[in-house]
């Protein structure tokens, strides 16, 4: 099977693949297409960038284009399911990316090394192409999630954000273009302050990660589902099911909720970026 480039239409190997989606209520051929056409860059691929990256490969994105500095260690492959222990010590971009386009090769995705900042934003997400539909934030530490903040805001990209850690889980999806507020207007100062504090010996709960706190198999691929689950609606419907509101998922008590949030006009940075 070849990968079409045609956005206009869908080739018979499309069609048969995505016939369950585009056989949904609410969802036709129009919205397949549109979800051909999406472009996303992730940033982090990892927990959360495995299970999210493998739904959206499998249910058509354009493109996907992952964003991870790190390498494939043998306690990441309890919940990172795009890697095998063979694939231990290489690159987790360029491994998810390959093995994405095995899964799914009538889509493109691709990977680069690399640590995402606000110097090297505009380049390495190639924005001299277009902007990306969405970004999609599979990190674990704040100083990263700050850093996409601030580009999704800068340059008016949708952010859909999510985290994992033990039982819990968090997801909201931020459109700066519409002034609905940003990640920053939820969590507030906590971001920078944690950021900053990342370095040093001493830890609060708010700082807590993958690495020093624990997280089951399950939490990863739940939020991961989650996360894409809203990225397909966004991205194929054009519809936020999470506009101004905040997701937490507690899998302890297998319970669900949503707190809403609106922008907080002393914001430092939708505010001032604005």
């Amino acid at each position: 099977m070849m990968q079409s480039t045609d956005n206009q239409s869908l080739t018979d190997d499309e069609l048969l693949r995505y016939t369950r989606q585009i056989l949904l209520d609410g969802w036709d051929i129009d919205a397949q297409l549109r979800l051909k056409a999406a472009r996303i860059v992730m940033i982090g691929a990892g927990g959360l960038g495995c299970p999210a990256s493998e739904t959206l490969a499998r249910a058509g994105v354009g493109q996907l284009h992952l964003i991870d500095d790190d390498v494939i260690e043998a306690s990441n492959l309890q919940r990172q399911t795009l890697f095998l222990p063979e694939d231990i010590g290489q690159a987790k971009a360029l491994t998810a990316a390959k093995m994405l386009n095995t899964i799914n090769p009538l889509i493109k995705a691709f990977g680069t090394v690399a640590r995402l900042s606000i110097d090297n934003a505009y380049e390495l997400l190639d924005m001299a192409s277009g902007l990306p539909d969405l970004l999609l934030d599979c990190t674990d530490n704040f100083a990263t999630r700050d850093i996409i903040n601030r580009i999704s805001v800068r340059y008016k990209i949708p952010l859909l954000s999510a985290s994992a850690i033990a039982m819990e889980g968090q997801l909201a999806l931020f459109e700066p273009q519409l002034n609905t507020g940003c990640y920053h207007c939820v969590f507030g100062d906590a971001t920078v302050a944690n950021a900053a504090a990342s370095d040093q010996a001493e830890q609060t709960a708010d700082e807590r990660t993958c690495a020093n706190s624990g997280v089951l198999a399950s939490t990863t691929a739940i939020m991961g589902s989650l996360q894409a689950n809203a990225a397909l609606q966004y991205l194929g419907l054009s519809k936020n099911p999470l506009a101004g509101k905040l997701l937490l998922w507690d899998g302890s008590r297998m319970q669900q909720r949503l707190m809403g949030y609106r922008l907080d006009e002393r914001c430092t940075v939708c505010r001032e970026l604005t």
